[in-house]
C-alpha cells in the first residue's frame, strides 16, 4: 500500500522513524516534509499535499491512505480535511484507529505526536492500515451523505421542519 505522510515540527522525528518502520512492513512510503527542521512551519500545505494524494491515488485505483502529524494532531486533520474526498479522522488510541477505518472508512489519520509514545503511534496506524471498511449499508450511505454535502452542499430534510 501506497502511505503519504505530513507533519510539521513537532511530528518529523515520528514522520521520519515511522518511514523506516512502514517500508519494513512492505509499504510504499511518500513524504509530503517538511523535509527539515524549522520551528516556525506551517503544516496545511503539507497536510494538504498529503491528502491530495491520497485522493489522486484512490480516483486512479491505487491503494493508499494517509498519515499526518502535529503536536495535538487537530490542525493537522482539519487542513486535511479541506481536501475534497478526504475523510480524515483524529486518533488517540487503538479504537479510533480502528473504528475511523471500520465504520468511517477514513483514509487519513492524524496523530498528535506530543500525546503519544511512538510505539503508541505506530500501533495505532498498523491498526488503521489493517482495518478494512465495514461496507455495512448505515455506514455507507452515511458517509454518502457527507460526500454530497461536500459536492453540493445538499443534506436530508431537516425532520424538525
Amino acid at each position: 500500500m501506497r502511505i503519504h505522510l505530513a507533519t510539521d515540527h513537532a511530528g518529523l522525528d515520528f514522520s521520519t522513524r515511522l518511514q523506516e518502520h512502514l517500508r519494513a512492513a512492505g509499504h510504499e512510503v511518500v513524504d509530503h516534509g517538511p523535509l527539515t527542521y524549522d520551528a516556525l512551519d506551517d503544516y496545511p500545505a503539507f497536510c494538504i499535499r498529503a491528502a491530495q494524494a491520497v485522493v489522486a491515488d484512490q480516483s486512479a485505483g491505487v491503494e493508499a491512505l494517509g498519515v499526518v502529524f502535529g503536536g495535538s494532531g487537530n490542525g493537522e486533520q482539519i487542513a486535511a480535511n479541506k481536501v475534497e474526498g478526504i475523510r480524515a479522522a483524529l486518533v488517540w488510541n487503538a479504537s479510533t484507529a480502528e473504528l475511523a477505518r471500520e465504520h468511517n472508512d477514513a483514509n487519513v489519520i492524524s496523530i498528535g505526536a506530543r500525546q503519544h509514545t511512538f510505539d503508541e503511534v505506530t500501533s495505532f496506524i498498523d491498526l488503521f492500515i489493517a482495518t478494512p471498511f465495514s461496507q455495512e449499508e448505515r455506514h455507507v450511505r452515511r458517509i454518502g451523505q457527507i460526500a454530497d454535502f461536500e459536492r453540493d452542499g445538499s443534506l436530508l430534510p431537516d425532520p424538525r421542519a
